[in-house]
């Protein structure tokens, strides 16, 4: 299996990105990837004896840049160079931690849609109070979406909790501001009964004060929302745990009480951990494309990785495809 790699992107490139490479080609012994980027920086971090071939280019889309012109002017950009290794066959997925807009335009360019699908979703997998994480999706691909479009974020996601997450039978929730059959805006409203006839084990409309708790496997919504929603969860999560540091550190009593509670504390954090769940996958593509987190360590990047592989061995994009159709010829 060949990944392509996007060795620029992130808060932490080239080296945290390199590093989770290492630690990848260790772990799976049939994994070949190509790391893209400034030779030069990338070397620096590598064994001579290393197993990487390199695609050198100086071109880095940065995060501040328009996505979609960055995309189209900057041809040798990592990020775009990475996309082309799928488009040309010489990987079969492709992964950055860079400018997610741009991931997104060049996974278009480059790799397209999966036939039946009209817009791809990023789809993270977040973590729940009992460990078994839930598919989020979409969470800032499109900040519109139809009816029909979240119909097809649930059917990805069944698939994908399926086949990579091992989840028999995943549990679909549409996000919406209360559980009642008949409550929300036009969107959730339309997407209701279209989602209870499709081939999936909707379990109805869930709230996002619940989706910690694990009220579903999969939980759908239009990006707008979903990235409202993902942002929240990540700037709560920080400022509990800023909080609770200052607390513990306020005086000597607390200090001594820190040092009983660090066991304890470090194992809901571990339960919390993002990097322990990969990156986001860009569902709806041709191919397997991963966002990892721009501010992914070595072992975000393994994690990443690790995903990725899983979906291109459990042929994750056949059976999407597979799914859509049958999907659309029950509808006929």
């Amino acid at each position: 299996m060949k990944i392509a790699l996007d060795a620029m992107g992130g808060d932490n490139a080239p080296k945290e990105i390199v590093k989770g490479a290492l630690l990848a080609v260790e772990q799976y012994h049939d994994l070949t990837i190509t790391l893209v980027g400034n030779e030069n920086l990338i070397k620096e971090h590598l064994p001579s004896d290393h197993p990487f071939t390199i695609i050198h280019t100086d071109e880095v889309i940065e995060t501040s840049e328009e996505p979609v012109r960055a995309v189209r002017r900057k041809k040798n950009a990592s990020m775009v160079l990475a996309a082309n290794e799928v488009k040309s066959g010489n990987a079969d997925a492709y992964i950055s931690a860079g400018n997610t807009g741009a991931l997104m335009a060049s996974g278009l360019f480059y790799v397209g849609r999966i036939k039946g699908i009209e817009r791809p979703a990023l789809a993270p997998t977040l973590p729940t109070l009992d460990g078994r994480g839930f598919l989020f999706l979409d969470v800032g691909a499109n900040m519109d979406a139809k009816p029909e479009h979240l119909l097809q974020y649930a059917l990805m996601g069944a698939v994908y909790c399926k086949q990579v997450r091992g989840i028999e039978n995943p549990r679909i929730g549409l996000l919406n501001v209360g559980t009642e059959n008949e409550k929300g805006n036009a969107l959730t409203k339309a997407a209701f009964p279209l989602l209870q006839e499709a081939d999936i084990n909707f379990v109805g409309n869930v709230e996002s004060r619940d989706l910690l708790m694990g009220a579903a496997d999969v939980v759908v919504c239009d990006g707008f929302a979903g990235n409202l929603v993902l942002k929240s969860i990540e700037g709560t999560a920080m400022s509990m745990f800023s909080m609770i540091k200052e607390t513990l550190t306020s005086s000597f009593t607390s200090k001594m009480a820190a040092g009983v509670l660090k066991p304890k504390l470090r194992g809901i954090k571990d339960k919390l951990d993002y990097t322990e769940y990969g990156g986001a996958g860009l569902f709806g593509l041709a191919a397997p494309v991963i966002k990892a987190h721009g501010s992914s360590n070595a072992n975000a990047v393994l994690n990443a990785i690790r995903q990725t592989k899983d979906m291109v061995d459990k042929n994750v994009v056949n059976t999407i495809l597979d799914h859509i159709q049958s999907n659309e010829n029950k509808e006929e």
